[in-house]
C-alpha cells in the first residue's frame, strides 16, 4: 500500500473527482435513480468535513466529506456506466442491476446500483459515504413497506446483492479510497471524533523525528480485517447495532506512511494537504500535550490525501485514547 504525501484538495464548489464523458448506451431513467437527499457542504467544520443525512449515537449528524455527495450529473455519469458494464467499473467485483418496474426487488437493486456507484466512484471503495445520502431510510422504507403489505416474495435474489451499507441503520458511514493510491479520498468522522482545536503550551521546541515515532499515538488497528468485498472492512469502532463501523480496507494507513505524514506536518505547524488546520506535537506528558499529539495524529490520517480526504477516525483507536487520557486526568 502506498500514499501520495501532497495531492488533491477537497472544496465543496470542485468535486475532486475525474469528468467522466457521458454514456448513451443503456442510459438510466433520471426518473428511477435515488435520490441521494442530501446536499454537499452542510455546515462546514473547517477541516474538509460537514454534516451528512445520518445521526450519530449522540444525535448530531454523522460528518462527511464536504464534497459528498457528488453532483448529481457525475453521479448519473458514473451510474450509467456502472449499469451499461453490470458491475461497477472501478471496482468489477461488485455486480449490479438496474430493473426497472416498482417490485421490492427492483427498488432495492436500484438502490443498490446507487449504492455502490457512490461507495466506488474512484476505486474500490473510494467515492463517498452512504451516510452523506439518505440511501439507508429509503432501504428502510422500502423494506417496511413490504412487510407492511405481506408481500415477502419479491425480495432481491442473490444475482443482484443489496449493500448492507445503506439496508441496515448506520451509525457512522463507509468511507472510500482513491485510485491508484492507498488513500481514501473520501472520509468520515463520527461526531465523537478526536477534536481539532487543541493547543498545547510546549511548543517552542522541535521534537526529533526519534521522539515523534516514539510518541505518535498508535493506530491501535489494522488494515483489511473482514472485508465485505465492496471494498469495506471492520473499523475499529462498532455501531449503534453493535457491529464494527466500516471503513476502507486500505484503513488505517500502514505504520511507515503514518509517521512519514505526520512528521511533515509537525514540520510545517498545520497539516500540509489543509493548511487551515493548526497542530503542534509537544513531547511532555502532560494531558494537554498527550491529547495535542493525539489531535496531530487524527487530523494527519484525515487528511492524508488533501482537505478531508484520508482514512476515518473509526480506523483507529484513537477516540477511546482521548477518553483514558481525559479520565486519567480527572481521577
Amino acid at each position: 500500500m502506498s500514499f501520495r504525501s501532497i495531492i488533491l484538495a477537497g472544496s465543496v464548489g470542485a468535486i475532486p473527482f475525474r469528468v467522466l464523458s457521458p454514456q448513451s448506451k443503456r442510459d438510466v431513467n433520471p426518473a428511477l435513480v435515488p435520490s441521494f437527499g442530501w446536499q454537499s457542504g452542510v455546515n462546514p467544520d473547517g477541516t474538509g468535513n460537514c454534516d451528512g443525512a445520518v445521526n450519530g449515537t449522540n444525535g448530531k449528524p454523522i460528518l462527511v466529506p464536504c464534497q459528498c455527495p457528488p453532483n448529481s450529473t457525475f453521479f448519473l455519469a458514473n451510474l450509467n456506466k456502472n449499469v451499461a458494464a453490470g458491475f461497477v467499473t472501478t471496482n468489477p467485483t461488485v455486480k449490479l442491476s438496474f430493473p426497472t418496474d416498482n417490485s421490492t426487488a427492483s427498488q432495492l437493486a436500484r438502490l443498490n446500483a446507487a449504492a455502490v456507484t457512490l461507495q466506488n466512484l474512484e476505486g474500490p471503495g473510494v467515492g463517498c459515504p452512504i451516510s452523506s445520502t439518505t440511501f439507508s431510510a429509503q432501504g428502510k422504507a422500502i423494506g417496511a413497506e413490504t412487510t407492511t403489505t405481506g408481500n415477502s416474495s419479491v425480495m432481491p435474489t442473490s444475482s443482484t446483492p443489496i449493500s448492507s451499507s445503506f439496508v441496515s441503520a448506520m451509525s457512522t458511514a463507509a468511507p472510500t479510497t482513491p485510485a491508484g493510491c492507498g488513500v481514501p479520498t473520501s472520509t468520515v468522522v463520527t461526531s465523537t471524533a478526536v477534536p481539532t482545536s487543541i493547543t498545547s503550551t510546549n511548543t517552542s521546541v522541535s521534537p526529533t523525528d526519534e521522539q515523534i515515532a516514539t510518541l505518535a499515538p498508535p493506530l491501535g488497528w489494522q488494515a483489511g480485517i473482514n472485508p465485505d468485498g465492496t471494498g469495506n472492512c471492520d473499523g475499529a469502532v462498532n455501531g449503534t447495532n453493535g457491529k464494527p463501523a466500516l471503513i476502507p480496507c486500505q484503513c488505517p494507513p500502514d505504520q511507515t506512511h503514518y509517521i512519514a505524514n505526520l512528521t511533515a506536518n509537525i514540520r510545517a505547524g498545520h497539516v500540509i494537504l489543509n493548511p487551515t488546520v493548526q497542530l503542534t506535537f509537544p513531547t511532555d506528558n502532560s494531558t494537554a500535550s498527550q491529547n495535542a499529539r493525539l489531535n496531530a495524529a487524527a487530523v494527519t490520517i484525515q487528511n492524508l490525501n488533501g482537505a478531508g480526504k484520508g482514512c476515518p477516525i473509526v480506523a483507529t483507536t484513537f477516540n477511546a485514547q482521548q477518553k483514558a487520557i481525559n479520565a486519567e486526568s480527572t481521577s
